[in-house]
C-alpha cells in the first residue's frame, strides 16, 4: 500500500512538471512568434512608406532623364510588384531588388546637375535612403527574432511540442550580397560625350 501512495505521488509529481513545462515552453513561443510578428510589421510600415515614395521620385526625375528610362521603368516595375500579401521570401526578394533599382536611380541622378541640384529631388532622395536604412535596421531585428525562434522550437522541450502546436520555422528576410555603396552605371546618350562610370 505505501508503495502504490508513493508510485501515484511520483505520477502527479511528473505529471505537474510535464504540465509546468509545457505551459512556460507554449507561452515562451509565443512571446516569440509575437516578436517576430512585431518586427515583421515594423517592416511592412517603412516598406509601404517606401512604396507611396517611390512614385514621387519618379514624376520628378522622368521630364529630365530622358534617356534613361529603363532605370525609371524598372523602379516602377518593383514598385508595382510589391504586396504585403505574398509569403515573406518573395516580399523580402522583391525589397531587395527595389532597392538595387533605387540605388541605379540615384547613380543615375549624379550624372544630372540640374537633378542634383533639385531640391525636391535631394528631399526625396533623402527621404528614400532614410527608409532604405530603416529597412535594413528593421530587418536585423526581425531576423534575430526569427532566429531565437527557430533555434528554440529545435530545443527539447519545444521540439517535443512543435508538431502538437504547429509551430514551424519562419522564413528569414535575407538580402543578396550586392554591394551597399553606389551601383557601378554605364550612362550614354546619342549626340553626347563618352560613357562615365559612376560608383
Amino acid at each position: 500500500m505505501p508503495y502504490a501512495a508513493a508510485a501515484a505521488f511520483a505520477a502527479l509529481i511528473v505529471l505537474v512538471l510535464v504540465g509546468f513545462l509545457t505551459f512556460v515552453t507554449y507561452n515562451e513561443i509565443v512571446a516569440l512568434r509575437q516578436r517576430i510578428d512585431k518586427a515583421w510589421a515594423n517592416i511592412d510600415v517603412a516598406l509601404r512608406q517606401r512604396f507611396d515614395e517611390l512614385p514621387n521620385l519618379v514624376v520628378a526625375v522622368r521630364g529630365v532623364m530622358g534617356f534613361e528610362q529603363d532605370v525609371l521603368t524598372e523602379v516602377t516595375r518593383l514598385r508595382n510588384a510589391y504586396s504585403a500579401e505574398v509569403p515573406v521570401a518573395q516580399q523580402a526578394a522583391t525589397s531587395e531588388a527595389t532597392s538595387q533599382a533605387v540605388r541605379q536611380l540615384f547613380a543615375t541622378v549624379e550624372n544630372y546637375p540640374s537633378l542634383k541640384s533639385a531640391a525636391n529631388v535631394l528631399a526625396l532622395q533623402a527621404e528614400i535612403q532614410r527608409l532604405e536604412d530603416v529597412i535594413a535596421d528593421r530587418r536585423e531585428l526581425y531576423n534575430d527574432s526569427v532566429a531565437r525562434y527557430n533555434t528554440r522550437i529545435r530545443q527539447v522541450p519545444a521540439v517535443l511540442l512543435a508538431g502538437l502546436f504547429g509551430w514551424t520555422p519562419r522564413a528569414f528576410f535575407t538580402a543578396t550580397d550586392a554591394p551597399r555603396g553606389g551601383v557601378p552605371v554605364v550612362l550614354s546618350e546619342p549626340d553626347a560625350a563618352p560613357s562615365v562610370a559612376i560608383r
